[in-house]
């Protein structure tokens, strides 16, 4: 297991120069310039230092390596629009809050997705069953931004229980994270309900109910374990998505989180911003992948060999 987890975090760094060097060409192939806006002109003298001060009149590929270089001693550069602030510091201020965001949304998720799936699998086809399908149907169908929208209708604006907007109070916290958390919870509950079903009729689930073990036994030690493979599988690309992905409801419930920040600096051309936003999060996302790896190992002993 050391040497498969070793052998991953080598394999982050060629992957996290690809994700550098395609966000570089993309924001390269936008027209126009973080130093002009349209509603004054700059003067050339003043563009050109503009330019030579940020080194954006270097060759491409001295741009490239020198933020690599950067990026490698965890400095992401100056921010090419804000004046005075770097991207460290807009990371390390708002980043935590989408973190925040995304966890609780993925805790929500799962405390209330995975129960629900194992007991749809155990009472299939029952009134429980019915009732949990369409449910997990329609959230699964209905998307975020509309999720936020209904949420806030009837429980801030007609019936006033819950605020529409901010991050400073736990009442404040409830609406978005349920918004965030409805689509990955459903999916959980189809996922695992799908998947224990198919375990069920295993041959040895079948075996050990005629050994004449407990069904609470067979169902803890032999079914559940796993089943909830495919699950830890998908909660790391999940997580990562929830954390990368909430811009929408964060705009929405007037959220602080790095999403708004990611969206601006693409159509302001802050090409560091935009990349170092970028690298952090391919970097969550890499290791998330990694932690379900090492969970893979855990539920199924027989992938460390494999893999490792």
């Amino acid at each position: 297991m050391l040497k498969f987890v070793v052998r991953r975090v080598l394999w982050t760094i060629p992957i996290i120069l690809l994700v550098i060097f395609m966000t570089f060409l993309m924001m390269k192939a936008i027209k126009g310039s973080p130093f002009r806006k349209s509603e004054r002109a700059v003067p050339p003298a003043v563009l050109a230092n503009l330019n030579r001060k940020f080194g954006l009149d270097k060759p491409w590929y001295t741009q490239y390596f020198r933020y690599v270089k950067g990026v490698a001693k965890a400095d992401l550069g100056p921010s090419l629009v804000l004046r005075n602030q770097d991207v460290n510091g807009i990371v390390k201020e708002h980043f935590p809050v989408s973190a925040e965001l995304g966890g609780l949304a993925m805790l929500v998720a799962m405390l209330i997705g995975i129960p629900l799936g194992i007991i749809s699998a155990l009472r299939v086809n029952t009134w429980f069953d019915y009732i949990g399908q369409f449910m997990s149907n329609l959230g699964y169908a209905i998307p975020s931004f509309f999720t936020a929208t209904l949420l806030i209708y009837f429980f801030a604006s007609k019936w006033q229980v819950f605020p529409t907007n901010g991050w400073d109070s736990a009442s404040a916290k409830v609406l978005p994270v349920l918004a965030l958390a409805l689509f990955p919870l459903t999916y959980f509950a189809r996922l695992v309900r799908g998947q224990m079903l198919e375990t069920l009729q295993q041959d040895y689930v079948r075996t050990a109910k005629a050994k004449g073990l407990r069904w609470r036994r067979v169902v803890v030690v032999h079914v559940l374990r796993n089943s909830l493979i495919p699950a830890i599988t998908a909660a790391g690309p999940i997580l990562g998505g929830l954390v990368t992905g909430s811009f929408i409801i964060e705009n929405i419930f007037g959220i602080p989180g790095i999403g708004r920040y990611y969206v601006t600096s693409v159509s302001g051309r802050d090409y560091s911003t935009v990349m170092g936003i970028t690298v952090l999060l391919s970097i969550l996302i890499i290791v998330a992948n990694m932690f379900v790896d090492i969970m893979y190992g855990i539920l199924d002993p027989r992938t460390r060999d494999v893999r490792s």
